[in-house]
């Protein structure tokens, strides 16, 4: 949800109920019903990313679902959203909808419905509720100076997956991709809401420092990375010397590269990767220092990913460049 520009006419009475909207690019819709309840939406669809057409199914749902797992909240329905072309067998469009319906099954979800609309180019992903109690909402704007950054996944799907598009990698070199696009942030998510963060995103098509970006703006701080600590996949440096970066890197660079600040001693191509647009990519969570290591070992203890300690959160300084990467 939160890569959508929205211009709304800023006279217009807000309902208070609305907790968390657009404003400050956060994942997903929080509003509230009660004192105790709130829903969580959310929406998301893209194009395929691999080739078998359940994966993609099953990716395009772990992606949709992790707007509500970056909030702290509970995936309640899923509803497909579907673009298809009639000339294409129907066979590859159940094979994506049972993808998506696996995943959905597998969050704890139900599948409520769902709309298709006749387009030449394959689309899919979902439009999902979550609930979430009012109280322990985690938004991207929460981040505290002194707290650490922990990062749940590896970095590199869009690296991967354009190199697969270019017969530079096989099937076999981008399983890691697939295996790491298809993981649900459930677990992480469970894990952080236990022990308790400040501040949570989801790092999808803005790239680690693209979403960095919008954490610090939204806390009122400054984010250093440490680019040695950043876990990239296997062959995602060879691959950008072999110029295989997606057009959405380079968007990054230009719209979020004026409030970045590298240290020389950063490479080239590691600034690359951390702008490189995920999808489906792991959970960004600020969590004070003392907690850290507590919940970096909850959630490695849960699954193949290793989560790891990237950087830090600062106090906001006068600086134009909010996000320092060493």
């Amino acid at each position: 949800m939160a890569q959508v520009l929205c211009h709304l006419d800023d006279d217009k009475e807000k309902d208070p109920n609305l907790i968390v909207g657009f404003d400050k690019s956060d994942d997903a819709g929080v509003y509230k019903i009660s004192e105790e309840l709130a829903l969580v939406q959310t929406v998301d669809f893209f194009t395929p990313v691999v080739d078998d057409p359940y994966m993609y199914g099953q990716i395009a749902a772990a992606n949709s679902l992790s707007d509500v797992y970056a909030m702290g909240g509970k995936p309640l329905t899923a509803m497909n959203i579907a673009c298809f072309s009639c000339s294409i067998d129907s066979k590859i469009l159940a094979k994506i909808l049972q993808g998506g319906a696996d995943k959905i099954k597998e969050a704890g979800a139900v599948l409520a419905g769902g709309h298709t609309v006749t387009d030449n180019e394959i689309k899919y992903g979902l439009s999902v509720t979550g609930t979430i109690d009012p109280s322990k909402i985690i938004t991207n704007s929460g981040a505290r100076p002194g707290d650490v950054l922990i990062l749940t996944k590896p970095i590199g799907t869009g690296i991967l997956t354009t190199a697969f598009k270019r017969d530079l990698i096989n099937e076999g070199e981008l399983q890691q991709a697939v295996n790491v696009m298809a993981t649900l942030n459930k677990n992480a998510s469970e894990a952080m809401q236990k022990i308790g963060v400040n501040a949570c995103t989801d790092i999808t098509g803005f790239g680690l420092l693209g979403h960095s970006y919008e954490m610090a703006e939204g806390s009122g701080v400054e984010i250093k990375i440490y680019s040695e600590k950043v876990p990239l996949m296997d062959k995602v440096i060879k691959l950008i010397e072999n110029k295989a970066v997606p057009g959405g890197a380079y968007s990054n660079i230009d719209y979020f590269g004026k409030w970045v600040y590298f240290e020389d001693s950063v490479k080239e191509d590691v600034r690359i990767a951390l702008f490189d647009p995920q999808t489906s990519g792991g959970l960004l969570i600020s969590v004070c220092k003392e907690k850290s290591l507590e919940l970096l070992e909850d959630i490695n203890s849960k699954g193949y990913l290793k989560a790891e300690i990237i950087g830090e959160v600062l106090q906001s300084g006068t600086q134009k460049n909010i996000i320092t990467v060493i």
